[in-house]
Protein backbone atom coordinates (compact mmCIF):
# COMPACT_ATOMS: atom_id res chain seq x y z
CA UNK A 1 0.00 0.00 0.00
CA UNK A 2 2.99 2.48 0.95
CA UNK A 3 4.38 1.80 -2.82
CA UNK A 4 1.17 2.34 -4.44
CA UNK A 5 1.12 5.74 -2.24
CA UNK A 6 4.56 6.54 -2.59
CA UNK A 7 3.71 6.34 -6.62
CA UNK A 8 0.57 8.37 -6.82
CA UNK A 9 1.99 10.93 -4.27
CA UNK A 10 5.06 11.32 -6.85
CA UNK A 11 2.14 11.96 -9.60
CA UNK A 12 0.87 15.09 -7.40
CA UNK A 13 4.13 16.37 -7.19
CA UNK A 14 5.50 15.99 -10.51
CA UNK A 15 2.62 17.20 -12.02
CA UNK A 16 1.45 20.25 -11.76
CA UNK A 17 -2.44 19.33 -11.19
CA UNK A 18 -1.93 18.98 -7.08
CA UNK A 19 -0.07 22.74 -7.02
CA UNK A 20 -2.91 24.42 -8.94
CA UNK A 21 -5.42 23.20 -6.95
CA UNK A 22 -4.03 23.36 -3.83
CA UNK A 23 -3.05 26.88 -4.81
CA UNK A 24 -6.63 28.33 -5.78
CA UNK A 25 -7.73 26.80 -2.64
CA UNK A 26 -5.50 29.04 -0.87
CA UNK A 27 -6.79 31.94 -2.71
CA UNK A 28 -10.21 31.80 -2.81
CA UNK A 29 -9.84 30.73 1.02
CA UNK A 30 -7.56 34.44 1.81
CA UNK A 31 -9.86 36.01 0.03
CA UNK A 32 -12.85 34.90 1.62
CA UNK A 33 -11.49 35.44 5.09
CA UNK A 34 -10.47 38.93 4.08
CA UNK A 35 -14.12 39.53 2.59
CA UNK A 36 -16.34 37.72 5.01
CA UNK A 37 -15.16 36.29 8.09
CA UNK A 38 -12.48 39.83 8.72
CA UNK A 39 -15.17 41.99 6.82
CA UNK A 40 -15.49 45.69 7.99
CA UNK A 41 -17.34 45.30 11.04
CA UNK A 42 -16.11 44.41 14.44
CA UNK A 43 -16.87 40.91 15.35
CA UNK A 44 -15.72 38.27 17.99
CA UNK A 45 -12.51 36.39 17.46
CA UNK A 46 -14.75 33.35 17.78
CA UNK A 47 -17.23 34.43 15.13
CA UNK A 48 -14.36 35.06 13.03
CA UNK A 49 -12.86 31.64 13.15
CA UNK A 50 -16.07 30.24 12.78
CA UNK A 51 -16.54 31.78 9.62
CA UNK A 52 -13.72 30.73 8.51
CA UNK A 53 -14.07 26.88 8.92
CA UNK A 54 -17.80 27.31 7.46
CA UNK A 55 -16.05 28.65 3.84
CA UNK A 56 -13.25 26.70 4.25
CA UNK A 57 -15.52 23.54 4.33
CA UNK A 58 -16.77 24.31 0.31
CA UNK A 59 -13.22 25.09 -0.58
CA UNK A 60 -12.14 21.34 1.09
CA UNK A 61 -14.70 19.26 -0.59
CA UNK A 62 -14.74 20.59 -4.25
CA UNK A 63 -10.35 20.49 -3.86
CA UNK A 64 -10.99 16.54 -2.45
CA UNK A 65 -12.67 16.07 -5.58
CA UNK A 66 -10.70 17.32 -7.90
CA UNK A 67 -7.84 15.72 -6.58
CA UNK A 68 -9.39 11.70 -6.52
CA UNK A 69 -11.37 11.72 -9.52
CA UNK A 70 -8.17 11.10 -11.47
CA UNK A 71 -7.21 8.00 -8.98
CA UNK A 72 -8.19 5.40 -10.82
CA UNK A 73 -9.51 6.91 -13.64
CA UNK A 74 -6.64 8.54 -14.91
CA UNK A 75 -4.81 4.66 -14.84
CA UNK A 76 -7.39 3.29 -16.97
CA UNK A 77 -7.47 6.32 -19.73
CA UNK A 78 -3.68 5.91 -19.76
CA UNK A 79 -3.52 2.04 -20.19
CA UNK A 80 -1.25 2.19 -17.18
CA UNK A 81 -3.89 0.06 -15.35
CA UNK A 82 -2.62 -3.24 -16.63
CA UNK A 83 0.33 -2.65 -14.65
CA UNK A 84 -1.90 -2.41 -11.42
CA UNK A 85 -3.85 -5.44 -12.26
CA UNK A 86 -0.92 -7.13 -12.37
CA UNK A 87 0.53 -6.31 -9.49
CA UNK A 88 0.88 -8.63 -6.98
CA UNK A 89 -1.39 -6.15 -4.41
CA UNK A 90 -4.60 -6.75 -3.01
CA UNK A 91 -7.39 -5.06 -3.70
CA UNK A 92 -7.04 -2.78 -0.65
CA UNK A 93 -3.59 -2.17 -0.87
CA UNK A 94 -4.67 -0.92 -4.41
CA UNK A 95 -7.41 1.74 -2.72
CA UNK A 96 -5.94 2.47 0.45
CA UNK A 97 -2.67 3.51 -1.50
CA UNK A 98 -4.49 5.73 -3.46
CA UNK A 99 -6.45 7.29 -1.02
CA UNK A 100 -3.41 7.68 1.38
CA UNK A 101 -1.83 9.75 -1.39
CA UNK A 102 -4.75 12.26 -1.80
CA UNK A 103 -5.39 12.45 2.04
CA UNK A 104 -1.34 13.66 2.49
CA UNK A 105 -2.12 16.43 -0.49
CA UNK A 106 -5.56 17.38 1.08
CA UNK A 107 -3.70 17.35 4.47
CA UNK A 108 -1.03 19.54 3.32
CA UNK A 109 -3.66 22.08 1.77
CA UNK A 110 -6.46 22.00 4.72
CA UNK A 111 -2.98 23.00 6.79
CA UNK A 112 -1.28 25.33 4.70
CA UNK A 113 -4.20 27.71 5.33
CA UNK A 114 -3.31 27.81 9.57
CA UNK A 115 -1.99 31.55 8.85
CA UNK A 116 -5.16 32.44 8.34
CA UNK A 117 -6.92 32.06 12.02
CA UNK A 118 -3.44 32.41 13.09
CA UNK A 119 -3.75 36.07 12.08
CA UNK A 120 -6.74 36.26 14.67
CA UNK A 121 -4.47 36.52 17.33
CA UNK A 122 -2.85 39.92 16.31
CA UNK A 123 -5.80 41.83 17.13
CA UNK A 124 -7.81 38.55 19.11
CA UNK A 125 -8.33 35.98 21.41
CA UNK A 126 -9.06 32.75 20.06
CA UNK A 127 -9.08 29.17 22.10
CA UNK A 128 -6.90 26.53 20.19
CA UNK A 129 -8.74 24.42 21.25
CA UNK A 130 -11.45 25.84 19.18
CA UNK A 131 -8.68 26.09 15.94
CA UNK A 132 -7.89 22.47 16.62
CA UNK A 133 -11.57 21.00 16.61
CA UNK A 134 -12.13 23.08 13.33
CA UNK A 135 -9.40 21.98 11.43
CA UNK A 136 -10.20 18.35 12.59
CA UNK A 137 -13.47 18.59 10.99
CA UNK A 138 -12.25 19.76 7.98
CA UNK A 139 -9.60 16.48 7.75
CA UNK A 140 -12.48 14.79 8.42
CA UNK A 141 -14.68 16.37 5.45
CA UNK A 142 -11.93 16.17 3.41
CA UNK A 143 -11.71 12.20 4.23
CA UNK A 144 -14.78 11.27 3.95
CA UNK A 145 -15.19 13.22 0.08
CA UNK A 146 -11.51 11.71 -1.05
CA UNK A 147 -13.60 7.97 -0.39
CA UNK A 148 -16.52 9.45 -2.45
CA UNK A 149 -14.13 10.26 -5.11
CA UNK A 150 -11.67 7.04 -5.25
CA UNK A 151 -14.91 5.03 -5.40
CA UNK A 152 -16.16 7.38 -7.92
CA UNK A 153 -13.12 6.74 -10.20
CA UNK A 154 -13.11 3.44 -9.54
CA UNK A 155 -16.13 2.85 -11.20
CA UNK A 156 -15.71 5.36 -13.87
CA UNK A 157 -14.04 5.38 -17.18
CA UNK A 158 -13.11 9.37 -17.48
CA UNK A 159 -12.10 11.61 -15.14
CA UNK A 160 -15.18 13.71 -16.18
CA UNK A 161 -17.17 10.96 -15.18
CA UNK A 162 -15.89 10.31 -11.88
CA UNK A 163 -15.71 14.21 -10.90
CA UNK A 164 -19.51 14.26 -12.22
CA UNK A 165 -20.41 11.12 -9.53
CA UNK A 166 -18.33 12.62 -6.66
CA UNK A 167 -20.08 16.11 -7.09
CA UNK A 168 -23.60 13.89 -7.49
CA UNK A 169 -22.88 11.34 -4.04
CA UNK A 170 -21.33 14.64 -2.64
CA UNK A 171 -24.15 16.90 -2.67
CA UNK A 172 -27.16 14.43 -2.08
CA UNK A 173 -25.41 13.84 1.05
CA UNK A 174 -25.04 17.45 1.46
CA UNK A 175 -29.49 18.14 0.86
CA UNK A 176 -30.24 14.85 3.11
CA UNK A 177 -30.44 18.08 5.62
CA UNK A 178 -33.74 19.65 2.94
CA UNK A 179 -35.47 15.94 2.77
CA UNK A 180 -34.98 15.81 6.60
CA UNK A 181 -37.49 18.76 6.89
CA UNK A 182 -40.11 17.49 4.84
CA UNK A 183 -40.47 13.19 5.80
CA UNK A 184 -41.58 12.27 8.50
CA UNK A 185 -40.25 9.91 10.96
CA UNK A 186 -38.54 7.17 11.33
CA UNK A 187 -37.22 8.47 7.82
CA UNK A 188 -36.50 12.00 9.07
CA UNK A 189 -33.64 10.63 11.42
CA UNK A 190 -32.10 9.24 8.59
CA UNK A 191 -31.91 11.67 6.88
CA UNK A 192 -31.44 13.73 9.25
CA UNK A 193 -28.02 11.76 10.24
CA UNK A 194 -27.18 11.25 6.74
CA UNK A 195 -26.36 14.97 6.46
CA UNK A 196 -22.67 16.01 5.78
CA UNK A 197 -22.66 19.72 6.58
CA UNK A 198 -25.68 20.74 8.66
CA UNK A 199 -25.78 17.69 11.41
CA UNK A 200 -22.20 16.74 11.23
CA UNK A 201 -19.70 19.71 11.13
CA UNK A 202 -21.30 22.67 12.44
CA UNK A 203 -20.23 21.62 15.81
CA UNK A 204 -16.74 21.75 14.64
CA UNK A 205 -16.89 25.03 13.25
CA UNK A 206 -18.26 26.05 16.82
CA UNK A 207 -14.98 24.42 18.07
CA UNK A 208 -16.86 21.03 19.82
CA UNK A 209 -15.92 17.83 18.83
CA UNK A 210 -18.23 14.79 19.31
CA UNK A 211 -17.92 11.24 19.24
CA UNK A 212 -20.79 10.95 16.44
CA UNK A 213 -19.44 13.09 13.98
CA UNK A 214 -16.30 11.56 13.98
CA UNK A 215 -17.70 7.84 13.94
CA UNK A 216 -19.80 9.33 10.92
CA UNK A 217 -17.58 10.89 8.42
CA UNK A 218 -14.69 7.73 9.68
CA UNK A 219 -18.16 5.24 8.50
CA UNK A 220 -18.28 7.34 5.42
CA UNK A 221 -14.57 6.52 4.55
CA UNK A 222 -14.99 2.81 5.53
CA UNK A 223 -18.11 2.37 3.11
CA UNK A 224 -16.68 3.98 0.24
CA UNK A 225 -13.25 2.45 0.63
CA UNK A 226 -14.58 -0.81 0.96
CA UNK A 227 -17.28 -0.52 -2.20
CA UNK A 228 -14.24 0.75 -4.01
CA UNK A 229 -11.99 -2.16 -3.57
CA UNK A 230 -15.22 -4.47 -4.07
CA UNK A 231 -15.42 -3.10 -7.04
CA UNK A 232 -11.93 -3.30 -8.47
CA UNK A 233 -11.67 -7.09 -6.93
CA UNK A 234 -14.90 -7.77 -9.41
CA UNK A 235 -13.18 -6.08 -12.31
CA UNK A 236 -9.45 -7.99 -11.83
CA UNK A 237 -10.97 -10.86 -11.83
CA UNK A 238 -12.90 -10.95 -15.14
Amino acid sequence: MLLVARRDLAGYLNSMWGYAVIAAVLVIDGLLFNAFALGNEAKFSSKVIEEFFYFSFGTTVIASILLTMRSFAEERQTGTIVLLDSAPLADWQLVGGKYLSAMLVIAAMVLATLYMPALVFVNGKVSYGHIAAGYLGLLLVGGAVAAIGTFASAVSRSQLVAGFASVVITVALLMMWLLAKVTDPPLVDLFSYMSLFDRHYKSFMRGQINTEDVVFYVSIVFVFLMMASRFIAARRWR
